[in-house]
């Protein structure tokens, strides 16, 4: 296992699946949480807790569970837009007390990001020596933006799980296919779960991380699931229905090792 404050490596990774949670910290540098102005609760909004919960598979399952908050440094995006400046680079949220940001302050943060992808690559290089891997980067998304009492978003355009494949490689359709099928053939809440492809996002810059890095090796499915698994607004969680979501997850595991096993005897 590699574990930091800030982020952890732990489970098998002699296997060919890695689950990822770079979204679900909550923690800050003390140097950070002094600067910040932003109301904790609408910081904890805009991440993306229990989805460690969710991607936690079996106890196998090598996982990558990032302690930090997003408004420390995002994972998610390119370095150089790793730590958020501007309202405009958080959702026109007030992040900070100061204006600028403390460059001494935004280092320090990105020396969370390379570590963070110093360590993963590290692990991940030896899972690529062996074959083909696939890499499942969960996260979720809001959809009750206009408080606490106010509509759902519409269900047409807000899938319970976007599957983000902008940047998926031709090669791995296969790998794709046997995903949705199989996590879509999984009851919920007393329904087939409802699974779609880039209707709301497409994936961000761990997918494009390994689909460079590994190009033509590593796939990576960018999971965005609805937070319909707990209220967004207060923070808490339907702990039988994220028990639901974690068994619908993990259900995907063969079907899609199986597609992977299929690439490597092409």
């Amino acid at each position: 296992m590699t574990s930091t404050d800030a982020f952890t490596l732990s489970g098998d990774w002699s296997g060919q699946l890695v689950a990822t949670a770079i979204h679900a910290g909550h923690a800050l540098r003390p140097e950070v949480s002094d600067l910040l102005v932003l109301d904790e609760a609408v910081r904890l909004r805009e991440e993306d807790p229990f989805t460690d919960v969710i991607g936690a598979g079996r106890a196998e399952t090598a996982r990558v569970v990032v302690h930090r908050s997003r408004f420390e440094v995002d994972l998610n995006r390119p370095r150089d837009t790793a730590v958020y400046r501007t309202p405009e680079e958080a959702w026109d949220l007030e992040v900070w007390r100061e204006n600028p940001l403390d460059e001494g302050v935004v280092g320090r943060s990105l020396e969370v990001y390379d570590a963070f992808y110093a360590a993963l690559g590290a692990r991940l290089d030896e899972v690529a020596a062996r074959g083909p891997f696939v890499v499942y980067d969960v996260h979720s998304y809001n959809h009750r933006r206009d408080g606490a009492d106010g509509p759902e978003a519409d269900v047409e355009g807000n899938p319970e799980v976007n599957l983000g494949t902008g940047t998926v490689a031709e090669v791995f359709r296969p790998v794709v296919a046997a995903f949705a099928q199989s996590l879509g053939d999984q009851e919920v809440r007393g329904h087939r779960l409802d699974v779609r492809e880039n209707v709301k996002f497409e994936g961000r810059a761990l997918a494009w991380w390994v689909h460079e890095r590994y190009a033509g090796v590593g796939v990576c499915l960018a999971l965005e699931f609805r937070k319909t698994f707990m209220d967004e607004w207060s923070g808490e969680p339907d702990p039988d229905h994220l028990a639901q979501l974690q068994r619908a997850l993990t259900a995907t595991h063969e079907p899609v090792l199986d597609a992977l096993a299929g690439l490597s005897r092409r």
